[in-house]
């Protein structure tokens, strides 16, 4: 083939080439880096304070950050992350090894919970460093009926479950962690299953007015101190290892992201978050400022 034209045009039309191909380069680098980091959470105080920190900690690194609190449960969350609507979210690794896998029953330590969830996860996905802190689901009564009936683990409700009504968010009904598990790991059924929220206030006021007997909290609620509940002792290991782990969508997350979200994880245990914890929900402030002063506290705010 025979080109026409002067060197100086062929030299021209190369430049404005090279010219035209870094620009685009840089827009598509630029469009990257623009693009908005959305951290979800589900709609629980504590999830809500901890996408909080998450995203202050993302904002500290010049990483700009969309908030989306109280998008709904697990399932919900999921399938936003599947599909890059969302960003982040915090996650805690044994109840989402139990929404990936119904079957799973080897893994029960950290590491293998955390090996367990990453082959579940479809190839968008990521799951980062887990935080020490734990959030376990826990059944929890009120201290009269632990000292009437001498309830101090969940076995121990064998003989009472029958006259019994069990509370939680509706969502405990189906998951494997949740009323099946408690019938097939200890054979405990119910006289009924009451839809409440999700460790909120309206669980912790059916057991306070005794609309239910035993109900599903979090062994951070600070409900359970202020009320003197009993949380009793999971003999029989359902409910497994929960640590606190940001689940990521790896389409819009820098680096950089990845990095602030592990350092979050590093500083984090449970002693930790139920004193934040506390601060929002008993002491009334504000979730923003109470992650602020923490990542402050830490060296990871701004």
């Amino acid at each position: 083939m025979k080109f026409s034209g002067s060197k100086t045009r062929v030299i021209g039309a190369a430049l404005v080439v090279a010219l035209g191909a870094t620009a685009a380069l840089s827009a598509c680098s630029s469009d990257k880096s623009g693009s908005k980091v959305v951290v979800g959470s589900a709609a629980f105080p504590e999830n809500v304070l901890l996408m909080e920190i998450y995203a202050q900690a993302l904002e500290a690194k010049g990483i700009s950050v969309e908030r989306k609190p109280n998008v709904g449960q697990r399932e919900v969350l999921y399938q936003q992350l599947k599909s890059d609507a969302i960003t982040v979210v915090p996650e805690y690794n044994g109840g989402l090894l139990d929404y990936l896998d119904k079957n799973n029953k080897g893994a029960t330590s950290t590491d293998a919970v955390d090996q367990a969830v990453s082959a579940k996860l479809p190839s968008n996905l990521q799951l980062l460093q887990p935080a020490a802190a734990q959030d376990k689901d826990a059944m929890v009564v009120t201290a009269s009926l632990a000292s009437k009936d001498n309830l101090k683990q969940v076995s121990d409700l064998a003989p009472y479950a029958k006259d019994l009504v069990l509370g939680s968010a509706s969502e405990f009904k189906t998951r494997p962690q949740g009323v099946p598990g408690l019938k097939s790991v200890y054979g405990l059924e119910f006289k009924d299953f009451k839809a409440l929220d999700n460790a909120g206030p309206l669980t912790v006021a059916a057991l306070q007015h005794g609309d239910a007997d035993v109900v599903d909290l979090y062994t951070t609620t600070p409900a359970v101190k202020a009320n003197g509940f009993v949380v009793l002792d999971d003999d029989k290991g359902l409910f497994g290892v929960q640590n606190v782990v940001p689940l990521v969508s790896k389409k819009n997350l820098p680096s950089a992201g990845v990095d602030a979200l592990n350092a979050v994880s590093a500083k984090m245990d449970t002693t930790t978050l139920i004193g934040l914890v506390e601060q929002v929900v008993t002491e009334k402030k504000d979730t923003a400022d109470v992650a602020k002063a923490w990542l402050s506290s830490v060296g990871l705010g701004k």
